[in-house]
């Protein structure tokens, strides 16, 4: 018999992602942007760099399971671990990808424009959220992702609720208003 904690939730989108995929991408990204460091200003180290921001864009334009990182997961290394405990919403860690895009951009620009100190600190900022991902599983972007979200909530489930009662018959809408005001 299969527990709770042994599958992941039966309810669960199925764009839901495993938590264990972006913390493997964020190793693989802490690797470049690690030799990117290494190698710069050098045109080897801007190249990985410009590397990475092409990875970063493609998972922010494509989404995090279309990523080669995530490809290599689901292939080699989901395989050989445990069904994970939960799923996750891929949207914090796409946010997390365009964050790390931005860096990315900035350290691009920096390098190019003939200051590679700005390319050197704004590549490191990238490698230190990465490290923070890869070693403890800590997002700062997604951390930044959610913290926006509660600042500045999605206004979607308002507009569908308004969708909605707007389309109902008259009587529905009138019982849908008498509910919004016992709930008020």
């Amino acid at each position: 018999m299969t527990t709770q904690a042994q599958r992941p939730d039966s309810r669960s989108s199925p764009d839901e992602i495993d938590p264990r995929g972006p913390q493997f991408n964020a190793m693989l990204t802490s690797l470049v942007l690690a030799l990117s460091l290494i190698a710069a200003p050098s045109p080897v180290g801007v190249a990985l760099l410009g590397l990475q921001a092409a990875l970063f864009a493609v998972a922010v334009a494509f989404g995090v399971p279309r990523t080669p990182a995530a490809y290599l997961f689901r292939t080699f290394v989901r395989p050989r671990l445990a069904t994970p405990a939960h799923l996750e919403d891929p949207a914090p860690p796409r946010f997390a990808q365009g964050v790390g895009l931005a860096f990315a951009a900035v350290g691009l620009v920096g390098y190019f424009a003939g200051a590679p100190v700005v390319g050197a600190v704004a590549t490191g900022f990238a490698l230190a959220a990465a490290l923070l991902n890869a070693a403890f599983g800590f997002c700062l972007g997604c951390e930044m992702y959610l913290l926006f979200r509660r600042i500045a909530p999605d206004r979607t489930s308002t507009t569908e609720n308004t969708s909605i009662n707007s389309s109902g018959t008259s009587a529905n809408r009138a019982e849908n208003t008498k509910e919004e005001e016992a709930v008020a």
